[in-house]
This record gives structure tokens, C-alpha cells and sequence, in this order.
């Protein structure tokens, strides 16, 4: 019985330490204009060219192996640079979200709640991908694709633009600047 208890309250602070983690540290944020100096741009084209399997084989075929082994390190420091950006960015987001959810507008709000879950998705998949791509440094002919990671940050920034459209609809927001 003692054990089953202490299984149990260790299963409920994991939990809590998963969510806080996953829900990040960022600073509160409300507006687009906010969004400036608290996310990092990250480069979708240049993020995916990083993940593409094709560039690896390419990369594995045309170079001696020392040097594959050299370029590809590189190609996953960058990754991982890439992911923990594309994370930031998401509990960044998730704050816009939280400020959003309590508007008095029913498809604000909405689209508040589906940004959230979207985000927190992201920094879960981001922070399950990180260590994979460290063991990819540490074994560099191991393949690892954080593929989904990119669709997902991509899917994120749109309904975070559409989330603040609807909240300013005069203006036109420059999302891609920021993020």
C-alpha cells in the first residue's frame, strides 16, 4: 500500500514538473507588438533543408566519411539551435494565447484555446526531439528527422496570425519578422 502511495506522488509531481517545463518560463505577452524581442525568427527553408534526408544522402555520398561525420555535427548543433528556438518561440505564443482566451469574443477565444494546444504540442515534440538529436552528435549515421517539429512550429505561427487578425483586423501583421 505504501508503495502504491508513493508511486502515486511521484506520479503527480512528474506530471506537474512535464507541464511546467512544457508550458516554459517566457514573459507574459498580449499583443504583436510584444512579440518583438521575446521570440527568435526562425528560417523554416533553412530548418528544413537541416532535416531533409535527401541532403544527407546526398552529403553521406559525396563526402569522404571523416568529413561526413564533420558536416553532419554541425548540421545537427544547428538543429537543435533551431528546435530550442522554434520552443521559446512556442511558449512565447502560448502566453499570447493565455492573454487572448479570455476575450469577450467566442471565436477569439477559440482560436486562443486551439493556439495553446498547438503550442504545447510543439514544446513537448521539442523537448522529446532534443535529446534524439544529441544521441545524432553522439552517433552521427543514426537517422533522426524532427520533420513534424517543422510542420507543426509552420502550423503554429499561421494560427497565431490568424489569431491576431482577429483581434486587430485593421491591421496586417508581419508574424514572419518574429517568428
Amino acid at each position: 500500500m505504501t508503495v502504491a502511495f508513493i508511486l502515486i506522488i511521484i506520479s503527480a509531481v512528474s506530471l506537474a514538473l512535464l507541464f511546467s517545463v512544457a508550458r516554459g518560463r517566457s514573459a507574459s505577452v498580449g499583443s504583436l507588438e510584444e512579440l518583438r524581442g521575446h521570440t527568435r525568427p526562425v528560417d523554416l527553408e533553412s530548418f528544413r533543408n537541416l532535416i531533409d534526408p535527401a541532403e544527407e544522402h546526398f552529403l553521406r555520398a559525396n563526402l569522404s566519411p571523416r568529413d561526413f561525420r564533420v558536416v553532419q555535427r554541425e548540421r545537427l548543433r544547428a538543429t537543435v539551435q533551431y528546435v530550442q528556438w522554434a520552443s521559446q518561440n512556442a511558449a512565447v505564443l502560448l502566453r499570447l494565447g493565455e492573454a487572448a482566451r479570455s476575450s469577450a469574443d467566442p471565436e477569439i477565444s477559440q482560436a486562443a484555446q486551439v493556439l495553446i494546444a498547438s503550442a504545447l504540442r510543439l514544446r513537448l515534440y521539442a523537448l522529446l526531439t532534443i535529446p534524439k538529436l544529441y544521441l545524432g552528435l553522439a552517433i552521427p549515421g543514426a537517422r533522426l528527422s524532427p520533420g513534424h517539429l517543422v510542420d507543426g512550429y509552420q502550423k503554429l505561427s499561421s494560427q497565431a496570425g490568424q489569431l491576431v487578425v482577429m483581434q486587430n483586423p485593421t491591421r496586417t501583421p508581419r508574424l514572419s519578422v518574429v517568428l
